[in-house]
């Protein structure tokens, strides 16, 4: 079987086959391939026996469930106007300079995703964003290109 497949058939007896296990299910397909591709929502519809659509409708409303391939690091700057006003786009320059992509785009090797993001909920500590699931904030454009630096080195340890 499709280890895709097993996956969401495992999910789906852990979570169970009713409209409310969706968003778990879904989840959990994220967590382990890092997006929800086409075949994952078809399947996930047949195992919980809702309408695909809805599926992919779900999976569209939410700004944290990728519908594309990611890379390794998923990059996520907070759009708000608290952000804007503390020197996000300067940030985001920083950034689209030194991964050489832009919004949405993915660098060739696969190792970093560039995304905005609504609210991350660190407004006091303007302008902030993700990699995965850390949270840095009081960003500069310097204090980015330290944090990437980081990022590089540990691939390049591996």
């Amino acid at each position: 079987m499709n280890p895709i497949r097993s996956l969401i058939k495992e999910l789906a007896e852990k979570h169970g086959r009713r409209r409310e296990s969706l968003l778990p299910i879904m989840l959990a397909v994220v967590e382990r391939e890092k997006y929800l591709s086409e075949y994952s929502m078809v399947e996930i519809a047949r195992e919980v026996d809702i309408p695909a659509s809805e599926v992919y409708g779900t999976a569209t409303f939410y700004s944290f469930i990728e519908t594309k391939p990611t890379g390794q690091y998923i990059i996520r700057i907070c759009k708000t106007i608290t952000c804007s006003m503390k020197g996000k786009n300067q940030v985001l320059f920083a950034i689209q300079d030194m991964l050489k992509i832009k919004l949405g785009e993915t660098t060739p090797d696969k190792r970093f995703t560039l995304m905005e993001t609504n609210c991350l909920g660190w407004c006091h500590k303007a302008p902030a964003m993700m990699i995965n699931n850390d949270v840095y904030t009081e960003l500069t454009p310097e204090k980015v290109r330290d944090i990437l630096s980081g990022y590089m080195k540990i691939n390049e340890l591996n």
